[in-house]
């Protein structure tokens, strides 16, 4: 046995001292979270056409009744034959928040590019419920930097094959039935919108590198076991997501104040311009003035 071996004491005495990272660590946390809320509004100009089960849906349709959209791009590109592994964890995950989510005014949906018939058959394999619909007749995930074209994918293969293609995307293009090409065409990531009088708005994006949506998968599968609900939320959110659960906090963390709160945020105008994205390809996001 080569690690340290301590007294009780001396335990207790560097427990104590770890406390202080831990909730220096939680107090970051918070902050960080209040910043993600406080985000400028980006209008959506874009009319979004999305394949559901229930037919051709708007992005605005997708609320399904609510004032937040939680959208998470699952990796399931038009060549693929089954989900990413590590996007199908997440998921596993996200079918035991759902209700505390919707009690929330927040709706969840998973989006991917394939069309919506391979998406809703994995989903039967899986055995979830949550919503999932195709972004393939729209620009969305293209627009959001999520989905890129297929000589894209080729490009970046070529540039891997002068160090090596890294094992583990050629292992999961395997598990989803397609080439490291077409593999790496989709990236996972969270995007979230608030709908204001009849207006979409985006509040919120972020892409996962290999590492982050490794991150992204402990936080969902840890939120399958608890979610505890009660603390009130600082703004007009009502109550928010506490515990012990990363997930249940990153999705209240993501969730804008409520409409009613609108005057507190401030919508960056402007026609269609070029937006800084976590992914480098990120294309235009078509925006609005607002009236």
């Amino acid at each position: 046995m080569t690690h340290r071996i301590a007294t009780r004491e001396e335990w207790d005495e560097a427990r104590e001292k770890l406390l202080v990272r831990e909730k220096e660590h939680t107090r970051l946390g918070d902050e960080l979270a209040q910043e993600r809320r406080d985000l400028p509004w980006v209008p959506v100009g874009e009319e979004y056409r999305f394949d559901t089960e229930e037919g051709e849906k708007t992005l605005a349709q997708l609320f399904d009744g609510r004032s937040q959209l939680l959208v998470y791009h699952f990796m399931f590109g038009p060549s693929y034959e089954a989900g990413d592994p590590v996007n199908s964890s997440i998921a596993d995950a996200v079918e035991a928040v759902l209700p505390h989510l919707h009690a929330r005014d927040v709706t969840f949906v998973l989006v991917s590019q394939a069309p919506l018939e391979k998406l809703l058959a994995y989903r039967h394999r899986m055995g979830w419920s949550v919503p999932w619909v195709s972004a393939a007749p729209t620009g969305f995930n293209f627009d959001l930097g999520f989905s890129h074209a297929p000589e894209e994918g080729r490009e970046v293969v070529e540039q891997m094959t002068k160090s090596g293609v890294p094992p583990i995307a050629e292992q999961n293009a395997r598990s989803t039935g397609t080439d490291v090409g077409g593999y790496i065409t989709e990236s996972p990531g969270f995007s979230a919108f608030v709908l204001d009088e009849g207006s979409v708005y985006q509040t919120y994006s972020r892409s996962a590198s290999t590492r982050a949506s490794t991150r992204l998968a402990t936080y969902a599968s840890v939120s399958s076991r608890a979610c505890f609900l009660g603390r009130r939320a600082k703004e007009t959110l009502g109550r928010s997501f506490v515990g012990p659960t990363a997930a249940c906090r990153w999705a209240s963390d993501l969730a804008s104040p409520r409409v009613g709160s609108r005057t507190r945020h401030r919508s960056t105008s402007g026609t269609a311009g070029t937006r800084t994205s976590p992914n480098s390809s990120h294309r235009r996001l078509a925006v609005r003035r607002p009236a």
